[in-house]
This record gives C-alpha cells, sequence and structure tokens, in this order.
C-alpha cells in the first residue's frame, strides 16, 4: 500500500557540478545537480542535444542492462545511470535535475562516492510537500531461471537490502553484504567500486567499450592467465607501462576498500536500479545473484503492483472549482462531439496523467435502449470515455491537434467492478504506462463512482495525421 509519511520530500539547495569521462564512450563529461521541485524525482538532461530534451527515470525507459543500465527515451540514451541514483537515494534526496552535456555520467572512481560527496557539498533544502512511500505487505519475487538471479522484498520497518553473491570462480567466490538502514549507505556503501574479470574486460577492448576506463575506476579480477597479448592490450588501455597481478588476484596495485567490496557494490547497484520504480519502498530487499537485468526486472514488477495499488486512491477534486478544460476546451482537442462526446470538465493536466469527469444523466441517448426500466450507463461507454480522456492525454502534447486522430489498437485488462446509474458522477484518472512512441500511446484507465472503483482497462492508441 501507498502511505504518505511524516517526513517532507527533499532536494539539493543549490547546484553543483561534476567533471570526468564516460566509462564507455571515454568522453569527458560534465555533470550538474540541479535542486527541482515535489513530486518531480530524478530527471536527466541532455544539454548537448538540440532542444536539451530530458529523460526521467523511469523503469519503463531501461531499454539496455548488458554493461550497466540504459534509459532510452525517444532515442535520447541515458547510460550507466545507476551510481548516480545510488547516491541520490543513499542521501534520501527526493527531486534533482541531473544535466549531462553527454550519453552517460563520468564514472569518476567507479562507485557513488563523488557523487555523494557533491550532493553533500551543495546541500540538502526540505520540500513542503510530504514523503509517499509503498509499504510492502507481502512477500514479492521475481526469478530468473536461466541465471537462477532471484530479488525477493519481505515486509521490514524500513528500508534494508541484502546481496548474496556467488561468482563461481576461486579468485572471488561467494560473497555477502547488507545494510539495516538506507542511512548507513554514505559510510559502508557508497565508496565501493566498480569491478570485473579479466575475460570481460579482454571482451569489452575487443568491443571498442570502456574507452575511459582504467585502473583507478575499476577493480579488475584475473580469473586466467594473463598472456602476453594481453597484457599489450592491457598496457595500451590503462595507458600503463607495466602490468602486475597481485596476491589477492587484483590487477595492478588497487587496493580493496572491503574484503567483499565486489558484493557491496553488487548492493550499489541494486539500490540505484530499483530507484527507477519512482516510489520509495518500506521493506527489505533480498538479492541472490543480483545483476542490472534481474534488478529492472524486478523494478518493473514492483512499479507494476504499486501502480495496481494506487487504483484505489480516487483522485482528490473540487467538483464546484473552476475546471482546467470545459467542453468548449476539450472539442478543440478531440474531434468528437456530442452525443459521442462523455467528458464534461478536465481538472488536472500533466505530462503523463490527465483527470476528468462525466456527469450522468437521464437524458443520454443511451439510456433510451439500454434497460429502460432499470437504466445501467453501458461498460463500453465508459471505455469509450476513458479511451477520450487518453485522447487528451496524448493530443494535448501535440501542435494542431484538430489535425489528428486517435485510434484504439488494443484493449486489455478491461474490469467492471460496479454500476454506474443517472444521476452518478464518474471520475477518471487516465495514466500513462509506457513512453510515448512512434504514435503508439500504452495507458490506463480507472473510472471512479460513488467512492468505488467502477472500471478498469490498459488502453494502447495509435495517433494519426489526418490533414
Amino acid at each position: 500500500m501507498i502511505t504518505t509519511t511524516k517526513y517532507h520530500q527533499t532536494t539539493i539547495s543549490k547546484k553543483v557540478s561534476l567533471d570526468g569521462v564516460g566509462l564507455h564512450t571515454g568522453k569527458d563529461v560534465k555533470l550538474t545537480f540541479y535542486p527541482s521541485g515535489s513530486n518531480t524525482g530524478y530527471v536527466f538532461k541532455r544539454v548537448d542535444l538540440e532542444g536539451e530534451p530530458i529523460v526521467e527515470a523511469d523503469i519503463n525507459y531501461v531499454t539496455n542492462t548488458e554493461r550497466g543500465t540504459c534509459l532510452n527515451k525517444n532515442n535520447v540514451i541515458i547510460q550507466t545511470c545507476e551510481h548516480v541514483l545510488a547516491s541520490l537515494v543513499g542521501l534520501q534526496i527526493d527531486n534533482v535535475l541531473i544535466e549531462l552535456n553527454a550519453s552517460e555520467p563520468p564514472i569518476m572512481d567507479g562507485s557513488s562516492k563523488y557523487f555523494v560527496e557533491a550532493l553533500e557539498k551543495a546541500g540538502i533544502k526540505q520540500l513542503n510537500d510530504k514523503r509517499k512511500e509503498f509499504i510492502v505487505k507481502n512477500v514479492i519475487s521475481f526469478k530468473d531461471e536461466d541465471s537462477g538471479s532471484e530479488i525477493t522484498v519481505i515486509p521490514s520497518k524500513e528500508y534494508q537490502i541484502t546481496t548474496m553473491v556467488d561468482f563461481g570462480t576461486k579468485i572471488l567466490g561467494t560473497q555477502n553484504a547488507s545494510i539495516s538502514s538506507i542511512n548507513k549507505f554514505k559510510d559502508d556503501i557508497s565508496n565501493c567500486r566498480t569491478f570485473s574479470f579479466l575475460h570481460e574486460i579482454e571482451m569489452l577492448l575487443n568491443k571498442g567499450l570502456i574507452k575511459g576506463g582504467d585502473l583507478n575506476n575499476a577493480i579488475v579480477y584475473v580469473d586466467k592467465p594473463l598472456s602476453e597479448s594481453t597484457m599489450k592490450k592491457l598496457k595500451k588501455a590503462f595507458n600503463k607501462d607495466k602490468i602486475k597481478v597481485k596476491s589477492n588476484g587484483i590487477l595492478d596495485n588497487l587496493t580493496l576498500h572491503y574484503p567483499n567490496e565486489a558484493a557491496r557494490h553488487k548492493l550499489l547497484d541494486v539500490i540505484g536500479d530499483l530507484a527507477l520504480i519512482g516510489t520509495k519502498i518500506r521493506g527489505k530487499v533480498i538479492a541472490n545473484k543480483p545483476g542490472h537485468y534481474i534488478n529492472t526486472k524486478f523494478s518493473k514488477k514492483m512499479k507494476d503492483i504499486i501502480r495496481d495499488s494506487k487504483k484505489n486512491d480516487i483522485p482528490e477534486i473540487n467538483i464546484s472549482s473552476k475546471p482546467l478544460m470545459d467542453t468548449t476546451n476539450i472539442m478543440e482537442i478531440l474531434p468528437h462531439r456530442p452525443p459521442f462526446l462523455f467528458i464534461d470538465k478536465i481538472y488536472e493536466l500533466t505530462d503523463d496523467l490527465v483527470i476528468g469527469v462525466k456527469n450522468v444523466t437521464i437524458d443520454e441517448d443511451f439510456f433510451k435502449g439500454h434497460f429502460p426500466d432499470y437504466p445501467v450507463m453501458p461498460g463500453v461507454i465508459i471505455i469509450e470515455a476513458m479511451a477520450q480522456m487518453g485522447g487528451i492525454l496524448v493530443m494535448s502534447k501535440l501542435e494542431n491537434p484538430q489535425n489528428y486522430l486517435t485510434f484504439f489498437a488494443k484493449i486489455d485488462k478491461v474490469r467492471f467492478r460496479n454500476k454506474v446509474l443517472p444521476g452518478d458522477t464518474i471520475i477518471f484518472k487516465c495514466s500513462l504506462i509506457g513512453p510515448f512512441r512512434r504514435g503508439i500511446c500504452h495507458m490506463q484507465g480507472l473510472a471512479y463512482a460513488n467512492g468505488k472503483l467502477c472500471a478498469e482497462a490498459e488502453l494502447t492508441a495509435q495517433i494519426t495525421k489526418v490533414k
């Protein structure tokens, strides 16, 4: 269940910047954290691209997890975002704009340490709105049958994380790491660096990746004999005259911060990837053999569960207040006209959410034939009204919306919960489930009447230009 906590949301007090190099691109990168308002969450901004597009830290934008977690919104890419996000979660900062002049944040030393230091330098500022969190009441799990990786969350009084890692090699073996409170992130986890095995490094070098890697921002475990040809590649890649393996099996002379630094870094990654859920969790996360793939799959499942739990949260609107849009305004966006216009007023409209109402009267045309002696609003009309709400959500983003039409492509998970009768007022809430791509929009529609959920559906629509 979602609850409002006693704690206020936070942001940072002033902007702060870091300079470094991207791990995979090898390009110089400048990252700047900016204060942001309540309920904005974590948002990336690419200032190196035309229009300075933004990408929200949202699990629905994850497209690749091969060597880090990659976001892609309308072909705007943010690579390896997990270390930055972990630092924000670890300091319990809720809202920040993250400005980048490249596709990936600087790798720094391969941990979250320098992001934490910069954020603390900027200072943390309390906002007016209260923080919300999802309270785990039941065990929730996701397992990847192919790898055996599994993540579970169980009820707990606060956000806790345990990672259990088995690398299947003599050089590293099995490791565990835990934090009993997110407050311990800075001291126990933030400085734990990313790591890789020698065979992975060779593969990445052959693919032209890790151009920004060196022995100061990644721990390299030597899990195979070091051939002369490999030595030459590593010397060139890391700009070293000499390459050697220490007695603990680590390439060159890097000193571990902790014997289980690898497991602690996996815990850091879990925190960063789960930040993409977009809602804080009150529960204990137990991750067995975690990685970006299983982390993001679990995050997607959690986001869906949290979204479903919100179905019973009836939007609070003042019906007697002045709406954002009345019928005249609505008809400027939608092509529908009476008697087939089923939305009367819009009270809220954001980038991913629209809330409006329909006042159901006995004079509606459909009541003439739909059980005249016991008038009930047809379910298909309620779904059509949801679709019109969705049309307002997506068409309002377009220039000259009168030149476009919205067509149904698919309807899923339709449920009718309660009857709607003449005299009722339906409150509709329609929200985006995933990003709006190539004219295709995937939305969830909810309809409430008399303080209850009366209908729900997932709608997919195709936006088509007709003029």
